[in-house]
């Protein structure tokens, strides 16, 4: 590690997962690298992961095999061409983990263990590589490892990225924007720091805080692309946001996954009576995409009353359950609930975003320098809805990529890096009433639950972009009156966050994928097969057919499997 903090370097990563720590890895060889991490090692949604990481390994599994289960899941509006990169490149992508230290577990019982590989809902093959039920952890491990190793990267942890450093805000003649770092507050001292560099990586994962119930850890408020969409990056597909059909339900569980691998693994879903209720749904069951499966348990929590429904895998036997879920036994045992004789109580939650910070093929975007990879971007390979296990995948590939063309540009192009401001607090002063941002934080996932929820409607997000507007007006001012916290710039993040998703549903007059507006039930591929783009600056209101939808109240189509009262 570097001895002394460097406030300039070639390659700036702001984010520690997955995606953050493969590109510092492969950067490092081609330069300096400085990682911002607002939290400690090893947290990140990474960390997190359970179920595992996709990509064809199997002789009977094949890249036409996973390019489609993708498309599938991803409702058609997954970009053919990143599909199949991202599949191809897989394999080689996963024995770099490999050669890294990552072990993956093996099936037992032969004179070469192969690895036991797993199969989720949307997967026609078992292809999931997994490390147990803890896949995240085991590649945090092996990445910290590494990198900690690495001469030429240097770590700071609680850290939290404020602004990029686009040159284009500081001189208004620059036609070609280009970002040369980003101010960062170190949240043990309070000081706003100038961070420099050659080309900065995006890399804060995603924003499932956004919501008042999540399986993200408390990092996890949009910043990227709150930051990406202030610097002129165009953002897309964020109406698509996943659902994770099943988190633990206990008063004492704090955003505990249930892993879909147990769906995978035959476990069933049943309302409090008993009845297994996904086959009223899809033909696949427990094995259909998360979106159809997500809804499923809303509609019946919401049309019988439920506070919860159960998941048993108790059938799979009391050896099987605890060898391949012990992550998962453990910590429900340890709020009493043996899964292996009890099933699991669950309720969905927000869970992954499938949009963000657009990019190409190799992660830059449209802003010279600046790239962005993981979940914080849209790179056009889960469409409407990922596919389960595709995004360490995608993190993998893109971090790679992204390291890639980042270190091209950085040896070819030696232009001297502008000597950008310092952070100016202005006339800002100590605040006195932060009641403001912990009222308007709950205010804002409390209306993203009940408003931009699961299942959707146009009063709904009509009542969600008048509160969003109105809230966004008190943040801004707060924001330059008074001295910036960490808690401050996750508000000012979760409320872009926010009204990015917002209007994109609004925007989009179909139901696809991880989007259902009970206004619109069907999906619409004659004007809709494509993304939605939100480009900053461009001021946005509701249209007329949108307004005039408001009156009168119609009657709502009901869910396939729904009881027609």
């Amino acid at each position: 590690m570097l001895s002394i903090v460097a406030m300039h370097s070639d390659f700036l990563v702001i984010g520690s997962g997955l995606a953050g720590l493969s590109f510092a890895l492969q950067a490092a060889r081609a330069g300096v690298v400085t990682v911002l991490t607002k939290a400690v090692l090893p947290e990140s949604a990474t960390n997190y992961a359970q179920g595992g990481i996709a990509s064809v390994w199997s002789p009977g599994d094949s890249f036409a095999a996973h390019s489609r289960d993708t498309m599938s899941a991803g409702a058609d509006l997954c970009h053919p061409d990143i599909v199949d990169l991202v599949v191809r490149e897989g394999p080689e992508c996963i024995r770099e983990l490999v050669a890294l230290g990552t072990q993956f577990s093996r099936r037992t019982g032969t004179e070469e263990p192969e690895y036991d590989l797993g199969r989720e809902g949307g997967h026609s093959h078992r292809r999931i590589l997994h490390a147990a039920d803890a896949t995240g952890g085991e590649i945090m491990r092996a990445l910290i490892e590494a990198v900690r190793r690495e001469p030429n990267i240097q770590i700071l942890e609680r850290h939290l990225a404020v602004d990029l450093l686009v040159d284009a805000k500081f001189d208004p003649s620059i036609r070609s924007p280009a970002c040369w770092g980003a101010y960062a507050l170190d949240l043990n001292s309070g000081a706003v720091r100038r961070f420099r560099a050659r080309a900065t990586l995006l890399a804060t994962g995603g924003a499932g805080k956004v919501y008042l119930y999540t399986s993200n850890p408390d990092i996890a408020t949009g910043d990227g692309v709150a930051m990406a969409y202030r610097a002129g990056v165009p953002i897309a597909n964020m109406e698509f946001f996943q659902f994770h059909p099943t988190c633990l339900y206990h008063p004492q569980a704090k955003s505990f996954l249930i892993s879909e691998a147990l769906r995978g693994e035959g476990a069933t879903l049943r309302a409090p009576s008993g009845e297994a209720f996904m086959p009223r749904y899809h033909t696949a069951a427990e094995l259909a995409p998360r979106d159809v499966v997500a809804r499923a348990i809303d509609n019946e929590m919401k049309v019988h009353g439920y506070e919860h429904v159960y998941l048993d895998i108790t059938h799979r036997g009391g050896s099987f359950v605890r060898d391949r879920f012990p992550h998962i036994y453990e910590r429900c045992l340890s709020y009493g609930i043996d899964i292996t004789k009890q099933p699991i109580p669950v309720v969905p939650a927000a869970h992954y975003c499938c949009g963000g910070a657009v990019t190409d093929a190799d992660g830059s975007t449209n802003i010279r320098r600046l790239f962005a990879a993981g979940e914080v971007a849209m790179t056009g390979l889960h469409g409407a809805n990922r596919l389960a296990s595709n995004s360490l995948l995608e993190a993998l590939v893109f971090g790679r990529r992204a390291a890639a063309a980042a270190a091209a540009l950085v040896r070819h192009d030696r232009t001297t890096i502008p000597t950008l401001p310092e952070w100016n607090p202005g006339r800002a002063v100590d605040s006195d009433e932060s009641v403001v941002v912990t009222q308007n934080w709950d205010e804002i996932r409390r209306l993203m639950w009940n408003y931009v929820g699961i299942v959707r409607s146009n009063r709904r997000l009509a009542r969600a972009w008048k509160r969003i507007t109105l809230l966004q007006e008190e943040i801004r001012n707060y924001y330059w009156d008074f001295h910036i916290t960490g808690d401050l710039i996750e508000l000012r993040n979760i409320a872009v966050v926010a009204e990015l998703i917002i209007q994109s549903a609004i925007r989009r007059t179909e139901s696809r994928g991880l989007h259902y507006n009970i206004d619109y039930p069907e999906r619409d591929d004659v004007h809709w097969r494509h993304d939605t783009v939100v480009l900053p600056g461009q001021p946005f209101e509701p249209d007329a057919e949108f307004q005039a939808s408001l009156q009168p109240l119609r009657q709502r189509p009901a869910l396939s499997g729904q009881p027609r009262t």
